[in-house]
């Protein structure tokens, strides 16, 4: 049987692989995933009783996203026009990529970046210039320096997922100011970090900062993004591209909310950041592991050839983190997420058994 057009088109897609999600577990210590769950459950309950009685379902959110962006203004310090909001920062991505690119742009971006993004770059057939992480797991700004003019669209994501890189700010500043071409800074682990380049935005009108609620405030379940750029970007982004209604009403009051505990927030980051130094300093103690610096709220340790068994005497004990395999030029890569206290406590006792 003749094959038409959409057939044609369906086979081509049939055939990408596209973003393999987390599997699921229950009742297992869940650090593969980013997660944040240094977060005591007990508050997010507490703050969707407060919020009740701001939602009624049978609505349209109304008016919702403009309340969520006055809130996401205060906390960035930005003005509300230059702040636009998606269904989690991969909507915000998925809808740049799929106006602003095309199969004769040309993306400079590390390897590894953020799964998801490459993806939707394969999905819309983009081709990319990738640099590779080095033996440290850091980046030579030179490279991408000599890449820029290459290239049409620069996506790093700062902190880098999966290996909590981050360039310096100054190196960082310098590669902003020489892209001649749309430039997306990927900040979603920004509040685990040394710095963000957000109030860059005013001077830079070719800078896009993606932001996320997922990470840091812990409600990745509720899925809200939004990103920091020049005023025409936004109005046109919001007005244009994105969907009428991209936030539902339980997400947008959600946020709110959050915004409004923000010491609490706060308080959590910083503990996170001092677990994640105890978790890297623990394992480097082992004398077994390459262990990497991070700016995020997790950490990437190479295992070599024991990777495998670890991840799999991890999960019978209850203890899930990310096999990661080959990262850079090191084999066996793990990445564990920065849980609570005792989570944490939990995992590297494990690691410290196996190794026994």
């Amino acid at each position: 049987m003749k094959k038409n057009w959409f057939d044609k088109e369906l086979e081509k897609y049939s055939k990408l692989s596209g973003y393999k999600k987390p599997d699921k577990y229950t009742n297992v210590i869940k650090l593969d995933s980013n997660e944040n769950y240094a977060i005591d459950p007990d508050f997010f309950q507490r703050l969707l009783i407060e919020m009740k009685g701001n939602i009624d379902v049978r609505e349209y959110p109304l008016g919702g996203t403009e309340r969520l962006v006055r809130a996401l203004s205060d906390y960035v310090g930005m003005p509300k026009e230059m702040i636009g909001v998606g269904n989690g920062s991969d909507q915000i991505i998925d809808l740049i990529l799929g106006n602003f690119a095309s199969k004769d742009t040309r993306i400079l971006t590390s390897d590894p970046t953020f799964g998801f993004f490459e993806e939707r770059c394969k999905l819309y057939s983009i081709p990319k210039i990738k640099i590779p992480f080095d033996k440290n797991m850091s980046l030579d700004i030179d490279k991408f320096l000599a890449n820029s003019k290459k290239s049409n669209i620069l996506y790093l994501d700062s902190p880098n997922n999966p290996t909590g890189f981050q360039f310096q700010k100054k190196q960082l500043e310098k590669l902003i100011r020489e892209f001649d071409g749309l430039v997306i800074i990927d900040e979603a682990y920004v509040e685990f970090s040394d710095y963000s380049v957000v109030e860059t935005v005013k001077k830079a009108n070719n800078l896009i900062v993606l932001r996320t609620l997922s990470k840091s405030f812990g409600l990745a379940g509720l899925r809200i993004g939004y990103f920091i750029a020049n005023k025409k970007m936004i109005d046109t982004f919001t007005r244009v591209i994105q969907y009428p209604y991209p936030l539902n009403t339980m997400a947008i009051e959600a946020g709110i909310m959050a915004l409004q505990h923000l010491k609490y927030f706060t308080d959590i980051v910083e503990l996170v950041k001092k677990e994640r130094t105890r978790i890297v300093n623990k394992l480097r103690e082992m004398k077994v592991f390459d262990v990497f610096e991070s700016k995020a709220n997790f950490v990437l340790f190479a295992a070599g050839g024991t990777s495998q068994r670890i991840q799999k005497a991890l999960i019978e004990q209850g203890i899930v983190i990310k096999n990661l395999g080959k990262v850079g030029e090191k084999e066996g890569c793990l990445r564990v997420t920065v849980g609570s206290e005792e989570m944490n406590s939990k995992f590297l006792t494990a690691i410290r058994d196996l190794l026994n």
